[in-house]
Formats: C-alpha cells, structure tokens, sequence
C-alpha cells in the first residue's frame, strides 16, 4: 500500500519542494512564451544590442580626444595665419608701409630725400611691391637704419644699393655728422594679385 506525502520525512518534503522550485524556474526561463522566458530573451537581445553601443562609445572617446587636438591645432594655425597676414598682407597696404619706412629712418638720423614707387610686379602667390630711396646721414645711422627696416613686421628686401661719401655740392642741406649718401631699392609684398588691365572692347573702323 502506498505511502501518502503527508508521510514522508520532512527533508524528503523539503528536497521535493526545491527539486520542484527549481523545476518550475527552468520553465520559466527555458519553455518558450512563458513570462521568464519572454525577458530572458528580451535581456538576451539587449545585451547584445549594448556590445555594439559599447564599442561605438569607445571610438567615439577616441573622436573627442583627437577633436580636442585638432582644435588645439586649428588655433595655432590661426595664430600662424595672423602673423604671416601681418608679414605678407593680403593688401598693399602702402600708407601704412611708408610710415613704418619713414618712422625707421627718423629712429636711426638717416633722411630720405626722395621715395618713388616702382612698377608691381605680379608673381604666381604673392604680389612685389618695389621703391627706390634716396637717402643720406652718419654711417652708423644707415647701418642702423638697414638693421632696423629687417626688424620690421613687414618683410623687406634691400637691393640696388649703391652708396657714395658726403659731397659738399650736393643739393640738399646735410644734417652735422652726414659722411654717406646713396640709391636702394626696398621691396616689400603682399599676397591680393593686383587687378589685371581689361582689355580694350575694340577700336572703331574708320
């Protein structure tokens, strides 16, 4: 005659209740359209859902880094950009040259009798902008002067230079000391092209 539940020992009662516990849990979690089975997979597909996110932060913690370094680099090269714009401008800017020019000369005790503007010669990035000076004073003023026209934000080249001693006959009134005279040409440059000439539409037949 069999043996009702009720009689068991009581650790035969308990194991029988977690053996069935735990039955009913991998139920839930393995037969498919129960509830447990539901999110396990729903849990299943996030988690793989998140290792594709996850490696796209990562690369993307990558981006904002270098971002930070090609800003960093955009700022010094706009920083290089703003002083070669005042080296080599994008206009002409001749007033302002001038007054750099006459302002190194009044420095050193050199004066410039006379200041003509040269031809502009056009080159493929850049534009050349020529004057030829005359000038007189002390020697070591002209030196100076020269030292100081490389000192300028500007680029200048010196060229043609052809000095001569102090000539009593001369036209102009020296200043005391004066011991040196003479030509040269100063060219600076700017980066605009200078406008080239249209030409004619045509002549009329006569």
């Amino acid at each position: 005659m069999g043996t009702s539940f009720r009689d068991w020992p009581w650790p035969l009662q308990a194991l029988f209740y977690v053996a069935l516990t735990v039955a009913i849990v991998l139920a839930g979690f393995y037969i498919p359209g129960l509830p447990l089975a539901t999110v396990r997979n729903q849990l299943e597909t996030a988690q793989g859902q998140m290792k594709p996110l996850e490696t796209e932060v990562a690369n993307l913690r990558v981006y904002k880094q270098r971002r930070a370094e090609l800003q960093s680099e955009m700022d010094a090269l706009q920083k290089q950009l703003a002083t070669l714009q005042t080296i080599v401008p994008e206009e002409k800017e001749t007033d302002q040259f001038l007054l750099m020019i006459q302002s190194a000369a009044v420095s050193s005790g050199v004066s410039i009798r006379r200041l003509t503007a040269k031809p502009i010669a056009n080159k493929t990035y850049y534009s050349e902008m020529p004057f030829e000076i005359e000038a007189d004073g002390p020697y070591f003023s002209v030196l100076d002067f020269f030292a100081r026209l490389g000192r300028l934000s500007r680029i200048i080249n010196v060229g043609d230079l052809k000095m001569t001693s102090f000539r009593s006959d001369s036209k102009f009134h020296f200043a005391p000391g004066s011991t040196v005279s003479g030509t040269f040409t100063i060219t600076t440059f700017f980066t605009q092209a200078a406008p080239q000439a249209t030409p004619a539409a045509g002549t009329a037949k006569r």
